[in-house]
């Protein structure tokens, strides 16, 4: 029993340390050499702890974005920091993380062999925050005294034919795209970009291609996601802290320009923008320390197992079918980022957080999408719409579905899918725990 409980404290309670053992396993069997199965197994490891401290200066720069848009909109005080959050939750609750997305992607691969949807899904970083944000909603709905068996049970089964069934809705449209069926698209936009493609055909012109013209010189700046993310923030984070110095002092203002100290509060206001950046910046290099481990473990075994199977890829794939409706995608989305940033905040007193990572790989893919079917209008109407479906999206999921684990998550990092596919979680969550 002493043994069990070592092995369950120290291993199977130390998330880090079994993704290091899944890897460790995964590169064995496919008989890496030495040298690699050390590299591979530790940088998997330092990958994830690397995640708990983005994600912890995340949280501290939204410690203060929320209460200055409080504090422009006159809103109620929202309960931000009374939550679980990331890092702890990881920690809690990373081995069932861990085990879901492995078993999931097994199932995958046996669905791939088994039925006509042979794709294999390899985005392995939306595989790993999907899982995270779906066990949020489970732990918040059902409790967290839900045995892990159950919730790994239920979690492969269900990641496992998402991303199977994914790939192939997409597909159709990506046929379109890429001009032929060698790839496919695995990656947690696909709501969004569908949704554009189908407003696309209704409401666009298709003959009105966006490619026919390109993006300006001095402009290329528009494809680096972590500058658009420094920037877009820094200007919210900035504005926000002009309104709230023309505001009247109240208590809540004082105690929130206190937060700067001697510094001037626009200054830290905008240090905090690019905190959040970086913040997400780290997160993400994190994920994908870890993610290129372990998919590498798994492919190799999924090869072997589904020979002719399609890879299911990350968004980017689809960008150089259509650079400058991907770009024509971001704008839409922008400007429906700023319209439902004063509507949710007028109208339910949420403070909805633009989730620059998200509506710049989203909407951009919409825009691909969206262009397929509509020209230059349905890429703008697609990311349009997909500001809709993660402004909307967010305020439900961080109010209702896991506000009591983590919703600083899902402030930048749970996406289209995750948002329409949450609350079916939720409903299944009450019924089967």
């Amino acid at each position: 029993m002493r043994a069990i409980m070592w092995i369950a404290t120290n291993i199977l309670g130390q998330p880090s340390i079994l993704i290091g053992l899944v890897v460790l396993l995964g590169l064995i069997l496919q008989r890496k050499n030495f040298s690699q199965i050390i590299s591979g197994t530790f940088k998997a490891i330092i990958g994830f702890l690397i995640i708990g401290g983005g994600s912890s200066i995340i949280v501290g720069s939204l410690n203060v974005f929320q209460p200055m848009w409080k504090e422009v909109f006159g809103l109620e005080a929202q309960k931000l920091g009374q939550f679980m959050g990331q890092a702890a939750f990881n920690q809690k609750f990373g081995t069932v993380i861990t085990l879901s997305m492995v078993l999931g992607f097994l199932v995958n691969v046996f669905l791939a062999k088994i039925t006509k949807w042979n794709y294999i899904y390899l985005t392995g970083h939306m595989m790993f925050w999907t899982t995270v944000i779906f066990t949020g909603i489970i732990v918040h709905v059902a409790g967290p005294s839900v045995p892990m068996w159950k919730m790994v049970l239920f979690l492969s089964v269900f990641l496992g034919l998402y991303w199977t069934l994914q790939p192939a809705l997409t597909q159709p449209i990506m046929r379109k795209i890429t001009g032929g069926d060698q790839v496919a698209l695995g990656h947690t936009s696909a709501s969004a970009a569908l949704i554009g493609a189908g407003l696309g055909k209704l409401l666009g012109n298709k003959k009105n291609d966006s490619e026919s013209f390109k993006i300006p010189k001095g402009f290329e700046f528009l494809r680096d996601s972590n500058v658009i993310i420094a920037l877009i923030m820094g200007t919210l984070y900035i504005l926000g802290a002009l309104l709230v110095l023309l505001k009247p002092k109240t208590p809540e203002i004082e105690k929130l320009l206190k937060m700067a100290g001697d510094q001037n509060f626009i200054v830290f206001s905008f240090i905090q923008a690019l905190q959040f950046a970086a913040g997400i910046a780290i997160v993400l290099f994190g994920v994908r320390m870890l993610i290129g481990e372990i998919v590498p473990a798994f492919k190799g075994i999924a090869d072997t197992i589904v020979p002719n199977a399609k890879p299911a890829l990350d968004c980017p794939i689809v960008y150089p079918y259509a650079p400058t409706a991907s770009i024509l995608g971001f704008v839409g989305a922008f400007a429906g980022a700023l319209i439902w940033l004063l509507v949710i905040g007028k109208t339910v007193g949420y403070v909805f957080v633009p989730t620059m990572i998200v509506l710049f790989f989203h909407s951009a893919t919409a825009g691909v999408f969206g262009n397929a079917t509509g020209g230059v209008r349905g890429a703008l109407i697609a990311g349009f719409m997909t500001a809709t479906i993660v402004a909307w999206g967010q305020y439900f999921m961080v109010t209702y579905l896991i506000s009591s684990t983590i919703p600083d998550t899902a402030m930048w990092a749970a996406d289209s899918d995750m948002f329409i596919l949450g609350p079916i979680v939720a409903l299944l969550s009450k019924i089967l725990f």
